[in-house]
């Protein structure tokens, strides 16, 4: 394998700019409320222009959901390059796997710390909640059209790609909600090991059965 080139010194400015203001958004939302926070005063704290700011992040939604969105940023790159002639034969286990990959490749404690402080906001926050239903749409219609380009997947009027991202979606917000309702600070690990047991649990929810409620008494 090629080792990935050395990132510039301005590509690694960059990304530290870009984490700054990430845990600084994070923290002074956490503490003053996400309404309590104005973009100017955000940029002051970080000492760069809103320019620099909105050459990073389209809102303060944004910056404050990049943790977990930046997975699955990742999630569509090891999508994009994964080889045809070395996958898993369901399409579901093909995204669990690229998922798997993404979430290795980016996840540690830092941003275990982050993907909470995160969700602990977007709960009370119904703007972040709109913006995570748009950027969830949107990264599904890009994983779409990598299935449908590298995979020859999605004809026209097959459902079938789109039902098996929209699960391995749902399987990770069932692992994810797992993960972030543990008592002691959650592990990237941990995360990993609730992912594969969602996806693993998803045939059986497809053949699941109603039946009569037990009686009281």
């Amino acid at each position: 394998m090629t080792a990935a080139p050395t990132p510039s010194l301005r590509e690694r400015k960059k990304r530290r700019t870009r984490q700054a203001l990430i845990d600084t958004a994070l923290e002074l939302f956490t503490e003053r409320g996400f309404g309590g926070v104005t973009l100017d005063e955000l940029c002051e704290e970080v000492e760069v222009s809103k320019r620099t700011f909105f050459r990073n992040f389209s809102s303060k939604e944004d910056v404050a959901m990049a943790p977990e969105q930046d997975l699955w940023r990742a999630f569509l790159e090891e999508l994009e390059s994964a080889e045809p002639g070395a996958l898993p034969p369901l399409v579901v286990e093909l995204g669990r796997d690229a998922l798997l990959a993404a979430l290795d490749r980016i996840a540690d404690e830092g941003w275990a710390r982050r993907v909470l402080l995160s969700r602990r906001l977007a709960e009370q926050t119904p703007s972040m909640a709109a913006h995570g239903l748009q950027f969830c749409e949107s990264t599904t219609r890009e994983a779409l059209d990598i299935l449908h380009r590298r995979f020859g997947l999605g004809e026209p009027g097959d459902p079938r790609p789109r039902l098996a991202v929209d699960m391995l979606i749902a399987a990770h917000r069932c692992a994810m909600a797992a993960w972030v309702a543990r008592a002691d600070p959650p592990a990237p690990r941990a995360l990993a090991a609730r992912l594969h047991e969602a996806v693993a649990a998803l045939p059986a929810s497809l053949t699941l059965t109603a039946g009569r409620p037990a009686e009281n008494g």
